[in-house]
This record gives structure tokens, sequence and C-alpha cells, in this order.
């Protein structure tokens, strides 16, 4: 599946977002290296901190059915710039889908970002840490 057809189910799932406090939608799909994916919305809580991310909701859900091995994870929003993950969703990123995950990020007028997590998480504290 291309980076185009990404965006477009991104961009579907978005419409699920429970954002009433916001209005902020966020659609993610995450895609293992088998190419199954699992998208994701963020589900706001009027306890803020209780708010999840698109980002981790799709992870979460991946992790749920069993997968471990991730290849790319796509980003939209309702924003007119290209929206990159925020700092839990990296050090989630981090720790359940590695380092050379690609980021794809969309903008309103369809145009894409390609980074790799570690460069929107370089030096970041991850499981080598701790397997010493």
């Amino acid at each position: 599946m291309n980076y185009s057809e990404l965006i477009q189910i991104a961009r579907k799932v978005k419409k699920n977002s429970y954002s009433p406090y916001s209005k902020f939608r966020v659609g993610a799909v995450l895609v293992t290296n088998e190419g199954n994916l699992y998208s994701g919305v963020n589900v706001e809580n009027s306890s803020y901190g209780l708010t999840n991310c698109a980002e981790r909701t799709a992870v979460f859900s991946a992790v749920s059915e069993g997968e471990r091995n991730f290849k790319t994870i796509v980003l939209v929003s309702d924003a007119e710039d290209f929206i990159p993950p925020c700092g839990a969703c990296r050090q989630v990123l981090m720790e359940v889908c590695g380092k050379d995950l690609e980021v794809v990020m969309s903008n309103s007028d369809n145009e894409i970002r390609i980074l790799k997590l570690e460069d929107l998480l370089p030096l970041s504290f991850n499981k080598e840490f701790l397997e010493k």
C-alpha cells in the first residue's frame, strides 16, 4: 500500500476522533512489517491527562493483537501544517516500534513529509539502557 492510500485511510478514521474539547481531530495508521494496518484516533477526556493520542491508540491496538514489528506510522490532522507526534507518543513509539520507524505526516494540501523516529527523538532514553 502506498503513502497516498495510507493517508486516505488516516483521513477517514480521523472522523472517528472523540475530541469535544479541543475540536482537534487526529488520525493515525500504523503499518506492520507484514503490511497489517492498525488505525487510531485521539480520544479526549474532561480530565485532560487521561486523553489518549491517535498514535498511542494505534500502537496499543496493534500490541493487543500480538504485533511487535512495525514499519510506518501515518499521521493526519485538522491542522494546515504537518503534525508530528507529541513527546509522549514519540517515547511510546520508540519503545514499541524502534528508532527506524518511518513517520509519515501529511498536511492539508496532501503534501508528505517523512522522517525516521530517531530524527524526531534523538538521544532517546530507551530499553537499551535497561538491558545492560
